[in-house]
């Protein structure tokens, strides 16, 4: 399964960082083509469950993701959010870590593991760049919108 993990220093508290980031309909405004259901009634807890549909018309796909760690940021202690992905075609795990930072800010590490049920190991290195890459870009988007 394609890793990696990214880093961004946000000049927020951590719990303004968190929120934004654990707001799971907010992602969808930052990820094309998706959009996002939240399942279970809030407030967010473990065992809260999403899906994000991606794509358009019969080239969609669900990722379902159920919360399995939830430990929001508390004074110095930082918060760790983990997601299990349990849907038909995207498998694996994501972790978003918040932490205080320099000067008040944030420290986010976001560590993802994603396979793609169907797609040869060929394609591998090619999943992890886009990953990459597109959850950068909406973590960066998440942590500049409020």
């Amino acid at each position: 399964m394609p890793a990696f993990s990214l880093e961004r220093t946000p000049p927020l508290a951590p719990a303004e960082a968190w929120r934004r980031l654990t707001q799971w309909p907010r992602h969808a405004d930052v990820v094309p083509l998706t959009s996002i259901e939240v399942l279970t009634a809030p407030p967010t807890r473990e065992g809260t469950r999403f899906v994000a549909r991606s794509g358009v018309g019969p080239v969609a796909f669900d990722d379902v993701m159920e919360v399995t760690v939830w430990r929001p940021p508390v004074g110095d202690e930082p918060g760790l959010c983990r997601l299990e992905k349990r849907g038909r075609v995207v498998l694996g795990w994501a972790e978003i870590e918040v932490r205080p930072g320099p000067g008040g800010s944030s420290r986010v590490v976001w560590r993802e593991e994603l396979r793609v049920r169907f797609l040869p190991r060929l394609f591998d290195r090619v999943l992890n760049r886009t990953a990459r890459l597109m959850f950068g870009r909406a973590a960066t988007l998440l942590l500049r919108k409020a």
